[in-house]
């Protein structure tokens, strides 16, 4: 069982926060924090002082926020997607700035970020900036039954658990499109909406059923995912997704959903993928 959560260091405004989101989840969590430093191939290339510097300086902040947390350095070499995706093997997760010094303004999920995401062994937390002076007490998971939302459920849960908060489970859903001419498809649209909010609900219930502790509240509103789980992330202090939900290509490493809530949710965005077992 992994027992630490590595961390992207780059000195950018994204980075620091997720130093500062990863420190407080390692002890909420009882985890060890590594934070990384990923240095171009060559590493005489650059100023290998300024590189251990912006290692340093995340690590006293994250002692500041961790308490008793074991926090451990280390300067890398190589590609940045390609080294964190390996630290993901041994990791509980792994936790990185929406967009790194070398991305550009507009763009609000890099590249390095959207591949992490997308090849990362376990979850891969994204953050955009520091955390706010409050919480809401609430974390949001995307839920629609598949193999990827399941594994996105189990780590809502524990994240929930772990923080004391309210989890809401969002399982949207979307209208068939019907010829405009057809009115007598009124009463099939009526009963699809009854058979999809009652289905919806009803994969809900084992999990309420398997963590008393926890108050899950959920809902089925007939929207896409994305606009689903963005109207609800304003008052959410974590929104969790799949990789992959029901929709997706089997080749597709990162769903149309979890890329598009990683673009719009301002909030931290948990993507999770399943296991190896899981997934074979």
């Amino acid at each position: 069982m992994s027992t630490h959560i590595v961390v992207g260091v780059d000195g950018s405004v994204p980075a620091t926060g997720a130093v500062e989101w990863a420190a407080a989840d390692a002890r909420r969590r009882g985890l060890d924090l590594r934070l990384v430093h990923v240095g171009p191939q060559w590493l005489h290339e650059v100023d290998p002082g300024h590189c251990a510097r912006l290692l340093e300086e995340a690590a006293d902040r994250a002692r500041a926020l961790a308490g008793d947390v074991k926090v451990t350095t280390e300067l890398l070499s190589g590609n940045v997607a390609g080294e964190l995706i390996r630290e993901s093997a041994t990791a509980a997760g792994v936790v990185l700035g929406s967009r790194g010094l070398g991305g550009f303004a507009g763009m609000t999920v890099g590249s390095v970020s959207l591949a992490v995401a997308g090849h990362a062994s376990g979850p891969v937390v994204v953050v955009r900036a520091p955390a706010p002076a409050t919480e809401h007490g609430r974390v949001v998971v995307g839920y629609d039954g598949s193999q990827d939302a399941h594994a996105a459920m189990e780590y809502a849960v524990e994240q929930a658990r772990a923080r004391g908060a309210r989890l809401h489970v969002v399982s949207a859903w979307q209208m068939p499109v019907f010829s405009p001419y057809a009115v007598t498809y009124n009463s099939l649209i009526q009963d699809l909406m009854r058979e999809e909010t009652g289905a919806a609900r009803e994969r809900v219930v084992p999990w309420r059923e398997a963590n008393p502790d926890l108050v899950i509240t959920d809902e089925q509103p007939c929207a896409h995912p994305v606009t689903a789980l963005t109207q609800v992330a304003g008052s959410a202090d974590l929104v969790v997704v799949g990789s992959r939900g029901r929709g997706g290509f089997a080749s597709a490493v990162l769903g149309s959903v979890s890329h598009g809530v990683l673009h719009h949710v301002t909030c931290p965005v948990a993507v999770v993928r399943p296991g190896e077992e899981e997934g074979s």
